[in-house]
């Protein structure tokens, strides 16, 4: 009968280059109101007592050996959650010079979390995944499986897709009614001269 030792899984938060509106919904999830504790998830800021790596904004090219890093002193199993969209794919500053893209493009990640800025819900709700893919990861550990891909890396495609979609639709709503108002302000230019 073998037995073992459970603890509650800590998670380590790094903001890459972002606005910061992600970082304020990761301490939301801290507060009474949204209580991320009532799982047993506690914030530390020690990569070598951390589970769960939550990062927020994109990469860099200044801010890469310091994901590298705090990822390489975290012990195996490990989860990361890229959490908001600059995160998984780089955002708004994607097409910035010294942008690498998303997290994935550094450290491997278990879990995406849209959003801009991802909601305090869907945050908790990637960390519980993320404790779902720590589990199987540390199953994995425990039959002697090593550095294996272990199933189970979840990703909200379905949200992502309806959030670019939701994103395409408000921006054809918007495009006649900027053409139309780029229109009637050349045509006073046009008139001034």
């Amino acid at each position: 009968m073998a037995s073992y030792i459970t603890k509650s899984p800590w998670i380590i938060h790094y903001d890459g280059s972002s606005c910061n509106g992600c970082d304020i919904e990761v301490l939301a999830c801290l507060t009474p109101m949204y209580d991320v504790e009532r799982f047993g998830i506690i914030n530390t800021g020690n990569p070598k007592h951390a589970d769960i790596f939550l990062v927020t904004g994109s990469v860099n090219e200044q801010n890469i050996p310091v994901v590298k890093q705090i990822y390489d002193q975290m012990p195996n199993p490990k989860v990361v959650v890229a959490i908001g969209i600059c995160a998984t794919s780089g955002g708004i500053f994607r097409e910035c010079y010294n942008i690498v893209g998303g997290v994935d493009q550094v450290v491997p990640v278990d879990v995406f979390v849209p959003g801009c800025a991802a909601r305090p819900e869907a945050i908790i709700d990637g960390v519980v995944k993320g404790l779902g893919v720590l589990a199987e990861k540390q199953a994995a550990l425990a039959k002697g499986v090593r550095d294996a891909e272990v199933p189970g890396a979840y990703k909200y495609e379905e949200a992502a897709e309806e959030t670019a979609e939701a994103a395409a639709e408000e921006i054809a709503e918007e495009a006649p009614e900027a053409a139309a108002e780029k229109a009637a302000e050349e045509r006073k230019e046009e008139e001034a001269v």
